[in-house]
């Protein structure tokens, strides 16, 4: 598999597939998911900074850490990514040792806010936060559902709760999840473009301020219920992990890098069975609204 960096152990009954592992909160969740005994994947969109962080890890002793190259906005990279995991699983990826199941996908893909947002960054936080999220999960899909107790952790953030959007119809809407289809959410994501660009987010009840970054998150978080509701057999889930001190914060946040990543951890780590389509904030189940 591209990039990656060493063999997998043999006996690894867990393994999980970490984006934006390279620094801050991802690199933490891979720490400590690798010292509960799990095979880590850590994936990052630089491949220097990447295998940088993976050897640092193995440095500590956590040698069932590995690197493969990932840009979540590159379908080409995804797919190699995706195939990459399936080989693993099959143990076949030159011969690499057996790779059993996929039992956490955790997504960390942040759009940092720099300066005024314009047009062009709030779609690429779009195309980010949300579309790039979408396609790494569903190029793993196949793995994940050939695992015994698959799960997907997606990132979130309390900017992405409906009480952000002042359209109380499509509050209602986005949670009216029985109903909800992932061909509206593109509805949805484009008209917010769409009014971005004509300077009409406020007349139409869009939020102000990071206006991309908490839409793109809404409309993850809604994407996650849509997807627990049609792969029951998954524990499909969003973590919101607090106020954490990272670049995306400008280290003006409240919780360190461990602490964050544990409230993300913790909802990996949840029993078999446990809560889908579920958002956790700070490690314990809230509302979406």
């Amino acid at each position: 598999m591209e990039g990656t960096t060493s063999s997998l152990p043999s006996q690894s009954a867990r393994v999980a597939v970490v984006t934006g592992g390279n620094k801050g909160i991802g690199l933490e969740v891979c720490r400590q998911l690798a010292a509960d005994g799990i095979t880590v994947v850590l994936t990052a969109r630089d491949e220097t900074r990447g295998v940088e962080a993976a050897e640092r890890l193995r440095g500590m002793g956590l040698s069932s850490v590995v690197f493969h190259q990932l840009e979540v906005t590159d379908s080409s990279s995804v797919n190699n990514a995706a195939v990459g995991g399936m080989e693993y699983a099959q143990g076949v990826d030159n011969n690499e040792e057996q790779f059993v199941g996929m039992d956490v996908l955790q997504r960390l893909q942040w759009m940092r806010k720099q300066g005024r947002e314009t047009y062009d960054t709030a779609k690429n936080g779009v195309q980010t936060n949300y579309y790039g999220a979408k396609h790494v999960i569903q190029g793993l899909l196949p793995l994940l559902l050939s695992s015994s107790e698959g799960k997907i952790v997606n990132v979130s953030s309390a900017l992405g709760l409906l009480r952000f959007l002042g359209n109380e119809d499509l509050r209602k809407e986005l949670d009216d999840i029985d109903n909800l289809t992932e061909e509206r959410l593109d509805e949805v994501l484009a008209s917010f473009l769409k009014d971005f660009e004509a300077g009409e987010l406020e007349a139409h009840g869009w939020p102000m301020g990071s206006a991309a970054y908490k839409v793109a998150k809404v409309a993850m978080n809604a994407y996650t219920r849509i997807s627990a509701r049609k792969h029951p057999a998954l524990r499909i889930n969003c973590a919101h992990p607090g106020y954490v001190k990272t670049d995306l914060t400008i280290n003006s946040g409240f919780l360190t890098p461990e602490e964050g990543a544990r409230n993300v951890v913790t909802v990996a780590l949840l029993p078999d069975g446990g809560p889908t389509g579920a958002f956790f904030d700070e490690g314990k189940e809230a509302s979406f609204v």
